[in-house]
């Protein structure tokens, strides 16, 4: 790993990997963050051939801050050629009265593997959340392969309603990329438990999409579709 280099709210450590040849990274949260009005950034490249899963201590807390603007987070994403990134990180908590702009920017080269987790918790116990949108960009071999912005919280219209979250606070998704699908067969959406479902993309890719009541429900709907995937 040749560089490996944290400022600000987010510390950066290398940890034991469980498995051979793979490199492992933990994010840390050094202080509170995000905040109203903070700007963060987190940039990760997989070189040719890298085996790369990059996690967190624990979740993210999008809280209110002195600022009356919103908080950015930005995360981009590039995995080479030959390499794997596997992007688990614990689950953002949007608490009441904070305001996070979040976005998640992967460029995937054509023979590239991908599995990434996102999970959003929607308040946390017994108060009300905060206002979240959160939008994910993924192109492969230079094309678009996911376009996909959401809105939670005060403000955006019919977040809670039956189309959307359905009164559940906790909601996330698993995409997995394997080039090495590429010539199989593409099966059709289908779902995984009730609330949970599998959809195939172009190209070797799938979204499981889920959401649940709580957060460990959550994650056992994002394991058993990790399980569907292979």
């Amino acid at each position: 790993m040749p560089v490996l280099v944290g400022d600000g709210p987010l510390a950066l450590r290398r940890t034991r990997s469980v498995v051979d040849g793979e490199a492992r990274v933990t994010v840390v949260g050094a202080m509170s963050a995000p905040l109203g009005g903070d700007r963060i950034a987190l940039e990760v490249t997989a070189g040719p051939g890298a085996r790369l899963r990059i996690g967190s201590a624990a979740a993210t807390i999008a809280l209110p801050g002195r600022s009356a603007g919103p908080a950015h987070y930005e995360i981009r994403l590039t995995v080479a050629d030959g390499a794997t990134l596997r992007w688990l990180p614990e689950p953002l908590i949007s608490a009441h009265g904070s305001d996070l702009r979040m976005t998640t920017r992967v460029e995937l080269a054509p023979t590239a593997r991908l599995v990434l987790r996102e999970e959003q918790i929607l308040g946390r116990t017994g108060e009300s959340p905060g206002h979240l949108t959160t939008r994910l960009t993924v192109h492969r071999a230079g094309r678009p392969l996911l376009d996909q912005e959401l809105a939670y919280g005060p403000g955006a219209p019919g977040w809670d309603g039956g189309a959307v979250l359905g009164g559940h606070r906790a909601v996330g998704q698993l995409l997995v990329v394997d080039p090495s699908r590429d010539s199989g067969p593409v099966a059709g959406p289908r779902l995984l438990g009730a609330t949970a479902v599998l959809t195939p993309l172009s190209g070797p890719a799938a979204l499981a999409t889920a959401v649940a009541p709580d957060a460990l429900q959550l994650r056992r709907a994002l394991d058993e579709a990790a399980a569907a995937v292979g």
